[in-house]
């Protein structure tokens, strides 16, 4: 499955000058831990559910997004402060047990050394983010390159994230890479005018596929995948 993104990136006819990381579930191990938080605020207002119900349901999905599915399911209104509520208890979660995703730090390492610049684009609130790299030490290497949905006019599967994150980088949507775990990210990306990796460490890629992702299997094998396509579009320009 990485074979098959690294060839379509060897594809390309434009060289990349961008990597764009979703952060929950490709940068940090949070999704498993904010489904089961989630689950259990939601059992408590009256609508049982697991971990896995949560994370089929809602993937990908800002809180404020997700709040008016819950009320249209049970009938009734959460209130102004409940996405402030779930936040304060993720949040706290993360700061206790959240990990980095095998092979992230490689992967931002490796993106680095190959010259290219990377931002962080993500459905989170800033405090979430801000406790997640916190929790695994990475708030310097994160600084000044995350983008929130709170700061744009809509969350993904809209693309705004992803065109504040090249605007800021002065970069042309055409010239980046996303990469997603989630189909509303994938669908984003695709709105945004990027192309897009869709990580599926295991199961079914088929709704990342269909939503416009190239399917990789790990964080780990980002640094090859970029550096074989970096080398056909060096050896390219080079024979011009």
């Amino acid at each position: 499955m990485s074979e098959e993104a690294a060839a379509f990136l060897r594809a390309r006819r434009r060289p990349l000058e961008l990597v764009i990381f979703d952060c929950d579930g490709v940068l940090i191990d949070s999704e498993g831990l904010c489904n089961r938080v989630c689950a259990a605020l939601l059992t408590e207002q009256g609508w049982p559910m697991t971990a896995q119900d949560c994370h089929d349901r809602f993937i990908g999905l800002s809180f404020p997004a997700m709040q008016p599915m819950i009320e249209a399911e049970l009938g009734r209104t959460l209130g102004a402060g409940w996405v402030d509520q779930v936040v304060a208890a993720v949040t706290a979660a993360m700061t206790r047990e959240v990990e980095a995703m095998p092979g992230a730090r490689d992967a931002l390492d490796a993106v680095t050394g190959l010259g290219l610049p990377w931002r962080i684009a993500s459905n989170s609130s800033p405090t979430e983010m801000h406790a997640k790299f916190a929790r695994v030490c990475w708030s310097d290497l994160v600084a000044g390159r995350t983008h929130s949905a709170v700061d744009v006019p809509e969350p993904k599967p809209a693309p705004d994230l992803f065109l504040a994150a090249a605007a800021a980088e002065r970069v042309d949507p055409r010239a980046c890479l996303v990469i997603e775990d989630s189909v509303p990210g994938a669908t984003a990306a695709r709105a945004a005018g990027m192309d897009c990796l869709g990580l599926v460490p295991h199961g079914d890629e088929s709704g990342l596929r269909a939503a416009g992702a190239v399917p990789f299997r790990a964080m780990g094998d980002l640094g090859w995948v970029l550096a074989g396509a970096m080398r056909r579009w060096f050896d390219t320009d080079e024979r011009r």
